[in-house]
């Protein structure tokens, strides 16, 4: 049987760090690269939900998310002027895992590197996978100049991975949803300790905890697609698609600085049928599947994908197509059930109007705590 003895993983991101953390820990030989020239990321935050801390447990670095992080264990909505429409406790978590727990993403990286490096994973910046040729083997060019053998390629290179195009053609393209997402941090005042949303007509803002100091607002909002903003008119942009908000949200707005790093990203979905492999190239993470952040389940899927992988690639005595093929079909249906559920959300929020939304909030006082509850339950079983 085909014993994987030397794997290389494209994207340094939380997916692939990951990864190479889980599979190094595992006994086998990892690289890898990452296009990027140094491990920069966003300046904002991220939420990790209780099913990602479960991940992170296993690649023994929950303590260190937590002594950095902010836990919290709710979520309140609310209306556009600050109101509050329905308080929903997270059912996440349990037997020492927190519900939820918010921390700056340059933080949540570091950690992952942390992890890979000391399980013996090698990083490379500035070099990608330029081809692969299957001969029994994965005989891998990299930009750099490098021909390596490996027994496994895995793509953990983003929503627009350039294996998937490689693998597929433009066949599973990133679908554009008409929405995007801009993120700011912001200094977070000492009562706001949980996760909280405000619906407007056609806009969603929220705000999430990331530290003693920190939490980061977020506005989901209609934007062109293909949109290029000019990063200098981020602010003043953010300013003036704030204006529905009063309340905390309000004041975030009037309080934004020309200097603040406000990152605007649009929100497209891919979802790759099973099985996720074409010869010795494995997808993973949001090249496979990528879904819009309505339940912060992003960066949980690809650290679930990490640490599924060894599980079904250790098992040496079974080909490694149906290893792969197992991995595959593990995964497809609890990724599709997030990109599904964080879609209808995105969805039936952007459809309230004038017209409709008493109506709206009256079904989300008597409907939400309910639906998170069942979304919960599902998150909660394993990977």
């Amino acid at each position: 049987m085909d014993d994987v003895k030397k794997v290389l993983i494209a994207g340094a991101g939380v997916g692939g760090l990951g990864a190479g953390a889980a599979l190094a820990d595992g006994g086998i030989d990892v690289e890898i690269v990452e296009v990027k020239p140094e491990p920069n990321v966003y300046g904002v935050g991220i939420n990790q939900p209780a099913n990602s801390l479960r991940a992170l447990k296993a690649l023994g670095v929950l303590e260190e998310v937590c002594d950095v992080g902010y836990e919290f264990d709710r979520w309140k909505f609310h209306d556009a002027h600050g109101n509050l429409v329905v308080d929903v406790p997270s059912h996440l978590g349990g037997n020492g895992i927190p519900p939820n727990e918010g921390l700056t993403r340059r933080n949540l990286h570091d950690i992952l590197i942390g992890a890979a490096e000391r399980a013996g994973a090698r990083i490379t910046y500035s070099t990608t996978v330029e081809s692969v040729e299957d001969n029994g083997t994965a005989q891998v060019r990299l930009s750099d100049g490098r021909e390596e053998e490996v027994d496994l390629v895995v793509a953990f290179d983003g929503i627009n991975s350039a294996q998937r195009k490689r693998l597929f053609g433009d066949e599973y393209d990133p679908v554009y949803t008409g929405y995007g997402v801009w993120r700011v941090t912001v200094p977070r005042p000492e009562h706001i300790t949980y996760g909280a949303l405000y619906q407007s007509t056609g806009a969603k803002a929220g705000h999430i905890p990331l530290s003693q100091e920190l939490m980061y607002l977020l506005l989901v909002h209609p934007e062109p697609h293909h949109a290029r903003f000019d990063r200098s008119q981020h602010v003043d942009m953010l300013r003036e698609r704030l204006a529905p908000f009063d309340g905390i949200i309000g004041d975030i707005r009037e309080n934004l600085r020309d200097s603040d790093d406000v990152v605007y990203s649009p929100l497209s979905e891919v979802m790759l049928p099973a099985p996720w492999f074409k010869g010795r190239v494995l997808l993973c993470g949001g090249a496979a599947h990528a879904c819009t952040p309505h339940i912060t389940q992003g960066a949980a899927m690809a650290l679930e994908d990490a640490v599924v992988l060894p599980e079904e690639l250790l098992k040496s005595d079974v080909p490694l197509a149906e290893r792969l093929r197992s991995f595959s079909e593990r995964r497809y249906p609890r990724a599709k059930f997030v990109q599904d559920v964080s879609r209808g959300i995105l969805n039936s929020e952007m459809q309230i109007n004038a017209e409709n939304i008493d109506h709206a909030f009256a079904h989300m006082k008597e409907e939400l705590p309910g639906q998170m509850a069942g979304v919960d339950a599902f998150l909660n079983q394993p990977a």
